[in-house]
């Protein structure tokens, strides 16, 4: 390819020829690959356990930092380059753990093989790297969106602090986790649950799980306030309050419960719509009938395409495409209709996940999922396996595409070539599909299809959402209320997500997480306090230095603590599933 396609497609200025190579190193392929592997299998244990995958992105920075120094390599686009490899697994990871396992929940293991959950997996990574090579120009370089984990994560590689002391904090904190969670789960020495009470329909107590505590530091006060509010709305409101005034039993209580919290997660997807997508592309329709030249969603993309793209680079992208399609109708059996729809709805859907990430750092993959899902659902071109699979490819690629721009917006920040980050999550998400199949197969070959769902070993609460969707909602007015409520509160700003998260989830996932925010309320009270006995002057003077590191030894403890109990949570279903195999 010419030097003036690599430009105007990647940079939009001018830059050597081969620059970009020079950001993509062997040591750091190897060390993202590396990297890529163990935090794709923490992630497929971590979102299905908890219903939630935190970014990984602030995570990667710091470890791919500590590592390209550690062999002698201090190149900030070389570490953003390396830590996006090692990330992008796990929004592929999301997309499945938030969407397939709702087959096992409706005893449908039967009818899917490792080679559907490989097609869904590869066919949304071909979309989702399709997808932001035409739509980074819009939504990184020509807009203003803040793509908050982005910036978070350039900050940090600027930082460059991440020294010996940085790497003690990371890794140690990452084996204590790990080890607390073997004497957990393997020795019996600690017990799971801690003051677990019976109350009827609530599953009260603390879940002795790190992972939890430090899930809810990274997510924040307010955010898990709000989590918090409807654990209490469901459990304590709908559940012990409806029972006990007698308005409906516990068992329908439950139905209820789930149907609201279903409502309200989906009802803040199609927030994002009506809030954050819908005005800006009127705004642009509008511009454009008055001759105003002005890019929406869909125009300007075409637009950018049309400036820069080769003839290569567009051969390519559309061989990428076919294959998805090739894919979604062979190995994943949809007809033709559903796969151009699938197909169509994925650009939309993508986009829709960039305006997300860039206003909140919030990517709701599996409700994009869900609204492709209802779409071919109503065209009656699916049966219940294939939704899921709909919902799987849309929710990889949108799960992906928040990832690969707000990289992006890194890159914008650190001067790193877009072609390299590209060519980086393509590497980390193909490596990443490999490695999610595996780990999801491994789990079900290690507990069965029986340990998926509500109440049980995995919670899988967006899967079970799924899952639901395709077999029947248990209280439809329920679930209307939640949906009205959730596009209301974000069109608000009022976190519905959070909140129907908290409806949703067991009792002691949200006390659990509540417990780590406070801990987070503590950490920042108690820094504040040693901060002030200094000097006023001197207080003054390092007051920005004092709170980034305050800031980032704090993410980094609790990142380390995340990581070591799902990495070893993987480490031990691997080993059951070897055992099994052996005897």
């Amino acid at each position: 390819m010419s030097s003036l396609n690599e430009r105007a497609l990647w940079r939009g200025q001018p830059c050597a020829v081969g620059a970009w190579r020079g950001q993509i190193s062997a040591a750091g392929i190897l060390i993202g690959c590396i990297g890529c592997i163990i935090i794709t299998a923490s992630s497929v244990y971590t979102a299905l356990k908890m219903g939630a995958l935190p970014w990984p992105t602030i995570f990667t920075s710091i470890t791919a930092l500590v590592l390209l120094r550690a062999a002698g390599r201090t190149s900030l686009n070389e570490a953003n380059v390396t830590q996006i490899i090692m990330s992008a697994g796990s929004m592929v990871a999301g997309g499945l753990a938030f969407t397939i396992p709702g087959v096992w929940m409706l005893g449908l293991d039967a009818e899917l093989s490792w080679i559907e959950i490989g097609g869904v997996a590869l066919a949304g990574t071909l979309l989702g790297l399709v997808c932001t090579a035409l739509i980074r120009r819009r939504f990184v370089e020509e807009s203003d969106l803040e793509y908050p984990i982005g910036t978070a994560a350039a900050k940090t590689l600027m930082a460059s602090r991440a020294g010996g002391a940085t790497g003690k904090r990371l890794f140690g904190s990452m084996a204590a986790a790990g080890a607390w969670c073997a004497l957990r789960d393997v020795a019996g020495v600690v017990p799971a649950m801690i003051g677990a009470l019976p109350i009827p329909g609530v599953a009260f107590g603390i879940y002795n799980s790190p992972m939890l505590l430090s899930v809810g530091f990274l997510v924040g006060g307010a955010a898990v306030a709000f989590w918090l509010a409807g654990g209490l709305i469901a459990n304590f409101g709908i559940i012990v309050g409806g029972s006990s005034a007698g308005l409906w039993d516990v068992a329908t209580a439950q139905g209820i419960v789930a149907s609201l919290g279903m409502g309200l997660m989906m009802g803040s997807g199609i927030g994002v719509v009506v809030r954050d997508i819908l005005p800006g592309a009127i705004r642009g329709a509008r511009a454009k009938a008055h001759g105003i030249r002005a890019v929406s969603a869909a125009d300007g993309d075409g637009a950018g395409v049309r400036r820069g793209l080769g003839r290569l680079d567009a051969g390519a992208l559309a061989l990428l495409v076919a294959a998805a399609a090739l894919l979604i109708c062979l190995v994943l059996a949809l007809s033709p209709l559903a796969c151009i729809v699938v197909v169509a709805l994925a650009f939309v859907t993508t986009i829709m996940s960039a305006q997300s990430v860039g206003q909140t750092g919030i990517d709701p993959m599996e409700i994009f999922g869900l609204i492709v899902l209802l779409i071919v659902a109503a065209m009656g071109e699916s049966d219940q396996v294939g939704l899921f699979f709909v919902a799987g490819v849309v929710a990889v690629a949108c799960g992906l595409a928040g990832d690969v721009m707000s990289d992006f917006k890194t890159g914008k920040i650190l001067g790193t070539d877009p072609r390299a980050m590209w060519v980086g999550q393509a590497v980390g998400a193909l490596l990443g599909t490999v490695v999610s199949v595996a780990v999801m197969c491994a789990l079900l070959n290690a507990y069965g299809a029986e340990a998926f769902g509500p109440g049980r070993l995995f919670v899988s609460a967006q899967a079970s959402v799924v899952a639901t969707m395709v077999s029947g909602i248990p209280s439809v007015g329920a679930f209307g209320i939640g949906l009205a409520a959730g596009v209301a509160l974000y069109c608000l700003g009022i976190p519905s997500m959070m909140l129907g998260l908290g409806v949703y989830l067991p009792f002691y996932m949200t006390l659990s997480a509540s417990l780590g925010a406070l801990a987070k309320v503590a950490y920042d009270r108690v820094a504040a306090r040693r901060h002030g006995r200094g000097s006023a002057d001197a207080a003054a003077e390092s007051a920005g230095e004092t709170e980034t590191s305050h800031e980032e030894s704090g993410i980094i403890v609790a990142s380390g603590v995340l990581g070591g109990e799902s990495i070893v949570g993987v480490i031990i279903a691997l080993a059951s599933v070897a055992t099994g195999f052996l005897g």
